[in-house]
């Protein structure tokens, strides 16, 4: 059987292990053939097609639900479950997606786009089946770092607490995350991992028995019994921690051998209760430069297949935002022995690997662990640090309790910023930083802010080590718009003073954040047609700039908020609240990201979709203001 015949999971049955190892060569063929050529996660996919093949050989998928953790480590199971001929449509606009959504396939069971969820879904699924006293499997697949998110430990915790409830628990242990996992539970399933008595059953040793004249290349069944056995005894320590949490534990299983994987699944299935098999992969396998580099090879645009090198840019571009970031915090940090920066399992993402490098003393990565790295960070704020933490707008939605109980309410000097705030692009509707800038406007004591460009950010984040309270800011994916940047003896700015860029008398727009460029060339644009718009830089979200914004609302009398973010509950609400609690009352049009789920495009894709061009802008005020732009 060939790749492109699966149509259905099920169709692996009753091929041998030699016909999976063909179809395995080909799933990874496949899988480097399109993100080489259109870019996307790589090495987690490659990881785990073994993985893949031999627990679907274990499983009847009509029936039985299978909960990955991540949906990027599922390009195997897209690629087995009907979606080889649409895959080079991989995270493209009116493509698939990069992660698992149930209304792409009857086989993708939960939607998976951030870490630590596989657990609780799974066990939820489990218990509404036993209520129901149906008769399905269901697994859980979660990677080694995703485990040190709590929400983890707490399913595990409920699940070992169940011991009638059937459920599989497959812990896919690369010893990675994004970048390398951090903490004592990652630290001690390396070491069982790389035990001396592990890996001496698990390879010289095997490897001479089957070699054996008699053996013809196989391990007997007695043998494989009498390996595990000794394996278990060789690290009672492994399964005794899981065990002692209510879990029948088996492993460490090869994750590349596809024969040992199938009988291992086979005995979990045939346990009572919950069970967690422990299985070994490397992230990035079968493709060398993968291998090497697991963090730079984790996802890439696209590259060349041969050489493994990205293709470079026809034009020189400026740096990221999240670069100028993490060189601006290492300045800072080797200013000031108080500035701590704080990553959960992101450096890379973030900017901050370049002070793991330059000042490791100051850095710290918590592992998948937000709320954890928020209150760690409360924390560090009570003895006096300058504690910095950098995560994804999408992801510190996941502490969103400690920053209203832990930082907000005790008003602590803790600096949040938020990476990827606004459109994200091919990582689609779980990943959009489209929420924070509602999401943050109620919580006590915060003062929020948003640079139009990376010389402001640097300013910002300056402005927020000085102020004596929380405070967040916000930043785009992708590069800064080129302007100059200073090397150090940044000024902070004054909390809460907006910049008018132009003034004008026909038209007020106010923006924030990265929609400021877009409404100086949106200002450009309309004044090419005679209509002079002033245009305001907030600056801040909170506390707003009423100062400046009120009095030129109420001389002009038209009014257009700019926002890179949800329009319920965003900036622009926040604006036309303010105006209505100082009882003006005027024209007013909120341009932002209608209440809808953003799906996966290239960001440019997304922002004509959603009329956020400056063209696309220029008609919406001349339709919602009446505005003649005939002439």
């Amino acid at each position: 059987m060939h790749l492109i015949e699966l149509s259905h999971p099920n169709q692996l049955h009753g091929l041998s292990v030699g016909e999976l190892e063909v179809i395995a060569k080909q799933i990874r063929e496949k899988h480097l053939d399109v993100v080489s050529t259109s870019g996307g996660h790589l090495g987690p996919g490659l990881g785990v097609v073994e993985l893949t093949l031999a627990l679907y050989q274990t499983l009847d998928l009509d029936v039985d639900r299978v909960i990955w953790d991540v949906g990027h480590q599922a390009y195997p199971h897209k690629l087995i479950t009907g979606r080889t001929h649409q895959f080079q449509t991989l995270r493209q606009k009116g493509g698939i997606a990069g992660y698992l959504k149930r209304s792409e396939s009857r086989f993708d069971h939960f939607g998976a786009g951030h870490a630590s969820t596989s657990i609780s879904a799974a066990l939820g699924m489990a218990m509404a089946r036993d209520q129901r006293s149906e008769n399905f499997k269901c697994v859980a697949i979660i990677g080694d770092g995703a485990l040190t998110g709590g929400m983890a430990l707490e399913a595990i915790n409920h699940a070992g607490h169940l011991p009638k409830t059937r459920l599989l628990v497959i812990l896919n242990d690369n010893d990675m995350s994004i970048s390398p996992p951090v903490g004592a539970l990652s630290t001690y399933l390396n070491r069982m991992r790389l035990s001396p008595p592990v890996q001496f059953l698990s390879g010289s040793a095997e490897e001479a028995v089957k070699h054996l004249p008699f053996m013809g290349g196989e391990l007997p069944a007695e043998l494989e019994r009498i390996k595990e056995s000794m394996r278990r005894l060789a690290v009672p320590k492994v399964g005794a921690v899981f065990e002692e949490l209510g879990f029948t534990y088996m492993g460490p299983v090869n994750g590349h051998n596809i024969a040992e994987m199938m009988r291992t699944f086979q005995a979990a299935h045939r346990c009572e209760g919950p069970v967690l098999v422990h299985v070994a992969t490397m992230k990035g396998k079968g493709y060398p430069y993968a291998e090497a580099d697991q963090v730079g090879y984790h996802a890439q645009p696209a590259f060349d297949l041969a050489s493994g090198k990205a293709y470079p840019s026809s034009k020189p571009k400026p740096p990221s935002y999240s670069k100028v970031f993490g060189q601006t915090l290492v300045k800072l940090c080797e200013q000031d022995t108080r500035v701590v920066g704080i990553t959960a399992a992101m450096a890379t993402g973030t900017g901050l690997d370049l002070l793991q490098k330059a000042v490791p003393g100051q850095y710290v990565d918590v592992g998948i662990a937000e709320q954890h790295a928020v209150t760690l960070a409360a924390g560090m704020a009570c003895e006096g640090l300058k504690p910095v933490v950098a995560i994804y707008s999408t992801f510190l939605q996941r502490a969103y309790d400690q920053l209203i109980h832990d930082v907000g309410i005790q008003n602590l000097p803790v600096t949040f910023v938020m990476d990827r705030a606004g459109i994200v692009g091919a990582d689609g509707p779980t990943h959009q930083g489209q929420y924070d800038i509602s999401y943050m406007r109620a919580i006590p004591n915060f003062t929020i802010m948003a640079p139009k460009d990376e010389a402001e950010l640097q300013r910002m984040l300056v402005t927020c080590l000085y102020h004596n309270g929380p405070s967040a800011l916000r930043i785009p994916r992708g590069e800064g718009e080129g302007v100059p940047l200073a090397e150090e003896g940044w000024e902070p700015l004054t909390i809460g003073q907006g910049e008018l860029i132009t003034d004008g008398d026909d038209l007020l727009i106010v923006a924030y954040g990265a929609m400021v460029t877009p409404a100086i060339l949106t200002g450009n644009l309309l004044r090419s047609y005679g209509i002079k718009a002033a245009v305001i830089n907030a600056r801040f979200l909170r506390p707003l700039d009423k100062g400046l914004i009120l009095p030129m609302a109420k001389r002009i009398g038209r009014l257009v908020t700019m926002e890179e973010g949800s329009l319920p509950g965003g900036f622009g609400s926040a604006v036309v609240e303010c105006l209505s609690d100082h009882d003006v009352s005027i024209s007013t049009l909120r341009i932002g990201i209608p209440d809808i789920l953003v799906n996966h495009a290239s960001p440019k894709e997304s922002k004509q979709s959603l009329g956020l061009t400056p063209e696309q802008m220029v008609e919406r005020i001349a339709i919602r203001f009446q505005f003649n732009l005939d002439h």
